[in-house]
């Protein structure tokens, strides 16, 4: 089972896209696959038409009081079931808090399914916390989708250091370009040219599409209501460079 978290600090740069959409063509290659919709906000959720809801909320979740695996939804599509989000998870940081090694917690909850999921897709919130630490230590690979602007660098080069800080490895820091406007000139330039405290950046990169804002309409992800389009080509080959890096870290960590 590969753990796999998409995570910024920052918000709206495109988190519940990729991990709706990953999650998604993982299903689509008959890997067993689960998303656990970590946000409050439940976007991930609204997506494939499930309820933000986990019985008894995410307390007794965290504290192992209720079963992870009676909260795993269903979705519409073969291989790929959801963990929804619960508006109680805004205070993950304090459940966490309260238990015993809050950084091993998300993982030791996760190893129920090892045997049961090819890959776990972890959609976080945009946050820097107890709750993002414990992403960090559970997550075979994080994802972080990058805007080419200068401020959304700023917010990549303080994730890189806070890893850097507190002894997380580096190597599992996946940055990929997100929102990316080629018309614009400083997209283009740094999307070719990325910055030099980027590295293992994807070559894929997904567009500013109007594809992308669609999947609220249909509550679908992009490849299922128009598989052609450019977004949707985007998202398959990032998926297929996300395995092949996936087998890389492995090999360098055996």
């Amino acid at each position: 089972m590969k753990i796999i978290a998409i995570y910024n600090i920052k918000g709206g740069v495109g988190k519940t896209a990729t991990a709706v959409n990953l999650a998604y063509l993982a299903s689509t290659d008959g890997a067993n696959t689960l998303l656990w919709d970590l946000d409050p906000q439940g976007a991930t959720s609204y997506y494939y038409k499930v309820k933000p809801k986990v019985k008894g909320g995410g307390k007794k979740l965290i504290e192992g009081k209720s079963d992870i695996e009676d909260a795993v939804r269903g979705t519409d599509y073969e291989d790929l079931d959801i963990l929804p989000a619960d508006f109680s998870y805004r205070n993950m940081d304090l459940f966490l808090d309260q238990t015993k090694k809050p950084q091993k917690r998300l993982r030791k909850l996760l190893q129920p399914f090892e045997d049961e999921y090819d890959y776990v897709f972890l959609d976080c919130p945009p946050s820097i916390s107890s709750a993002s630490e414990a992403v960090f230590a559970a997550s075979d690979v994080l994802l972080v989708p990058t805007i080419p602007t200068t401020l959304s660098l700023r917010t990549y080069k303080q994730i890189r250091k806070f890893f850097h800080e507190n002894g997380y490895a580096e190597m599992k820091i996946l940055p990929f370009f997100a929102m990316v406007d080629r018309r614009k000139q400083m997209h283009r330039l740094i999307v070719e040219h990325p910055p030099s405290f980027m590295p293992g950046t994807l070559r894929s990169y997904i567009p500013y599409a109007s594809e992308v804002e669609k999947m609220g309409v249909h509550r679908a992800p992009v490849g299922v209501f128009a598989g052609r389009s450019r977004a949707a080509v985007s998202y398959r080959n990032m998926w297929e460079e996300v395995k092949e890096d996936l087998h890389l870290l492995e090999s360098e960590l055996e």
